[in-house]
């Protein structure tokens, strides 16, 4: 590799010094044969999850996070709740490891004092034409083993007094959580089994080590290690790119914009109220959502990012947007979605009217008046060259590396279970 993708970087052929979770010298990995070294990019919780699983089976881990501060992006702006697995296509990854995080993600919260509440959910079909799509779902649930049953008008309203519906699937075990708070937990855990946790410590180059394993270059040094994961989120293609691999699959960003119903206004809602998802599309569309603190989020829509982390449309990056332009697969989606899917969603980003009147198919007395700004969050979706929506994780691997390409949501649900697969095909 060209050593200019590696500045300000000691050269390889120095010795670095030994830091907590990557060992340098060759007489220590010899005479602990069954530890090895691991880094991780990416401080979300599917980075954090991956680096606590691995060192609880023995490993040294480095976790590299480019920010200031753990879950700062995707982790730290969804919708904070704990799916079911309902949606997902029966024996997929999604299906299988959210039926599981589902559970694994409670009993953590339970055990280490996480903020949680398993509390159900309605999914709602609003017109007749929904309902077989809603009949869908229950077949889909039952396939997947997650406790929901079909219910009435009359049994969804008691429930949630002010929703319409014509039919609805109450699922139980669908729950809200502190994301951001499950990451501080594993921050905790890791610094206490002496893992390498750097902040403000982006991956600048990555490339093979001399007699096996990956070396790689940050601002100030260069690790060498036994194995990588990255977990990169919405660089993800990116670093795998910077490793060498050739992804099947690209980052395009997608912001998802949240209201909250104003304080006088949140008895409208007790628990989650879901519309039934559009089938073609990996988004769940506008919901809303009773979190911990009481307050009600309503959201999110899904436009085009014009940065990677744009969570605003002030927020642009002629870099990120011409990786959209140059990707085939970004044209291809948008003559098939622009219009009028695209179209809408844009509309409603721009109107609060149009937002509180989705809102409003599902609860009718939630108004314009009703609803005030509350944030946003960035999606990274894999595209394929096609133009088709990556539907399932997709996680690709390679000598000493394990790429997590896809993992948009339910990828918090099932971060640890996500990160048993990965720890596996690491210590494997």
């Amino acid at each position: 590799m060209d050593a200019s993708r590696w500045p300000d970087c000691p050269r390889f052929s120095e010795q670095l010094p030994r830091r907590r979770g990557v060992r340098s010298a060759a007489p220590e990995r010899v005479a602990f044969p069954a530890v090895r070294n691991v880094v991780v990019i990416g401080g979300g919780i599917v980075g954090l999850s991956v680096a606590w699983e691995l060192s609880q089976r023995g490993q040294d881990v480095t976790v590299l996070e480019k920010e200031a501060r753990w879950a700062a992006h995707q982790t730290g702006h969804n919708s904070n709740v704990v799916h079911a697995g309902l949606y997902y296509k029966p024996g997929s990854f999604k299906a299988r490891m959210s039926v599981g995080g589902n559970r694994s993600i409670v009993d953590f919260a339970r055990q280490y004092g996480v903020p949680v509440q398993v509390c159900g959910k309605l999914v709602v079909a609003t017109r007749e034409e929904e309902i077989p799509a809603l009949d869908t779902l229950a077949e889909r649930a039952e396939a997947n083993g997650v406790p929901a049953k079909r219910i009435t008008p009359a049994e969804a309203r008691e429930y949630e007094p002010e929703v319409s519906c014509v039919a609805a699937l109450r699922v139980e075990s669908t729950g809200i959580i502190d994301f951001p708070a499950v990451c501080a937990a594993l921050v905790r855990l890791l610094d206490e089994a002496d893992a390498d946790l750097r902040l403000n410590t982006p991956a600048l180059g990555i490339r093979p080590a001399r007699g096996g394993g990956v070396e790689v270059a940050t601002g100030s040094a260069v690790l060498h290690a036994d194995a990588l994961v990255n977990c990169a989120g919405l660089h993800a293609d990116r670093v795998a790119e910077m490793a060498g691999i050739t992804p099947s699959a690209r980052i395009v960003p997608f912001r998802g914009e949240y209201y909250e119903l104003k304080p006088e206004r949140r008895h409208l809602v007790r628990g989650l109220i879901y519309p039934v998802p559009d089938p073609t599309l990996p988004f769940l569309g506008v919901h809303l959502t009773r979190m911990l603190d009481g307050s009600v989020h309503a959201g999110p829509n899904a436009v085009l990012a014009l940065r990677r982390e744009g969570y605003r449309w002030a927020d642009v990056s002629v870099k990120d947007l011409a990786d959209v332009a140059r990707f085939p697969g970004a044209w291809k989606l948008a003559r098939k979605y622009a219009y009028p899917t695209g179209l809408e969603e844009v509309l409603r980003s721009f109107s609060k009217k149009r937002f509180a009147a989705s809102l409003a198919q599902l609860v009718p007395a939630v108004t314009e008046d009703d609803i005030v700004r509350h944030g946003s969050g960035v999606r990274a979706q894999a595209l394929r060259p096609d133009g088709s929506l990556v539907d399932d994780f997709l996680i690709e691997s390679t000598k000493d590396q394990v790429h997590v390409l896809n993992a948009p949501s339910p990828a918090a649900t099932s971060a640890l279970e996500i990160a048993k697969y990965i720890a596996d095909r690491v210590t494997d």
